[in-house]
């Protein structure tokens, strides 16, 4: 980016069932992570605000209280990357000149759905037809899971060995939806979702948050201020026949060259991974597309704990979707906080030691034909 950007200031709220409304837990946020920055409200000149189910004009509603109207505030959408498309649109209003400080948030309160997997899209008709017939999103992963279990000759343990990983890092998080270790056992006997899925493997779907962070071109006084080295958004491309490669995440995979050139580094040179496990063979596909490792290679470079504290690139410090919970909106935004807490040494006994790079990456939108909808991938560092 050849304007400096800068992540002056974070705050999330514990990600889990709360009874305060998407109101308090957005203003709780944003009041914390301006609170963080050192800055005043006043001098925030736009909101991004994210969210996938909360309705119309959303972000105006949950400032309202705030007394800030009359500013701009942008609403954003993209599914699972709302949060992270708003960083990535703030990012380009800060570059352009129109802005020098704003704030993006993103919020959800999926306890409202009543639970169960999330609805999939349904202005399109052939994802309707897909539902229909019963491919609900942990039904696609699950098929990932058969297919990289047999292609790569390997038990399904491993995909609970995922699952172990994570909800050990967040037991460590105070943020966390799940504060609990898991055994292996535990996880393998865990009630089947779909085969060869189990509970444990999946992010919980009934859950609440808001995370914030304040962006600016104002180069912060803080010992350790964090740059926004890349932000890159990307939609997927239509599948052509049926010999696509399931296992391939092509659009997570050219999201992350495209960072990693905006960015000048290299897969080599990450310190912390925060990416969007929201299903446990998930993070074994991702660590190919984001080039931590060779093709069949992500199950061994899991159990070699190269991607655990004191390895090689700590992945999901936070515990991940799996343990820290998935609220659509808030999760992309979620993942920076994260990024920041490690990089500026502020994340207690999750602390990945000497970190000073940092990528985030989330995916969403299960539509039929394509990939995902889309995908983001930002890289920070001090």
């Amino acid at each position: 980016m050849s304007k400096p950007i800068y992540i002056a200031g974070v705050a999330m709220t514990p990600f889990g069932r709360h009874a305060a409304s998407m109101q308090d837990l957005t203003q709780t946020a944003v009041l914390g992570a301006v609170a963080d920055a050192g800055a005043e409200l006043g001098a925030v000149q736009a909101f991004y605000a994210a969210n996938v189910f909360g309705g119309m004009v959303l972000g105006q509603v949950l400032l309202r209280d705030l007394g800030l109207s009359g500013l701009p505030i942008y609403n954003v959408e993209n599914a699972c990357a709302s949060g992270a498309t708003g960083v990535h649109l703030a990012c380009h209003a800060l570059q352009a000149g129109i802005y020098d400080t704003v704030v993006v948030f993103g919020v959800e309160k999926l306890t409202a759905l009543g639970g169960g997997t999330i609805p999939l899209q349904r202005n399109d008709y052939m994802t309707e037809l897909y539902a229909r017939a019963g491919m609900a999103l942990p039904a696609i992963y699950a098929m990932r899971g058969t297919r990289y279990l047999h292609e790569f000759g390997v038990g399904a343990e491993v995909l609970g060995e995922v699952a172990v990983k994570n909800r050990r890092h967040g037991a460590l998080n105070p943020y966390a939806q799940s504060r609990t270790e898991v055994s292996l056992d535990e996880v393998m006997n865990s009630r089947m979702v779909f085969d060869p899925l189990t509970l444990l493997q999946c992010c919980p779907s009934a859950v609440d948050g808001a995370a914030a962070l304040v962006l600016t071109t104002k180069a912060p006084s803080q010992a350790k201020p964090v740059r926004v080295l890349a932000s890159v958004i990307q939609s997927g491309r239509a599948e052509a026949g049926t010999d696509d490669d399931i296992l391939a995440a092509e659009i997570t995979a050219r999201a992350a060259q495209l960072a990693y050139r905006e960015a000048g580094v290299s897969p080599a040179d990450l310190d912390v991974v925060e990416l969007h496990d929201a299903f446990s063979i998930a993070e074994l596909i991702y660590y190919h597309a984001l080039g931590l490792c060779g093709r069949g290679e992500a199950h061994a470079l899991l159990q070699s704990g190269a991607t655990t504290f004191g390895g090689r690139v700590v992945v999901n410090p936070s515990g991940g979707l799996l343990a820290k919970g998935h609220p659509l909106g808030a999760t992309g935004v979620a993942q920076m906080v994260e990024a920041v807490w490690q990089l500026q040494d502020r994340a207690g006994e999750r602390q990945a030691h000497g970190a000073e790079l940092a990528l985030t990456q989330c995916t969403g939108g299960g539509i039929a034909g394509v990939d995902h909808a889309a995908s983001a991938v930002h890289i920070l560092g001090v």
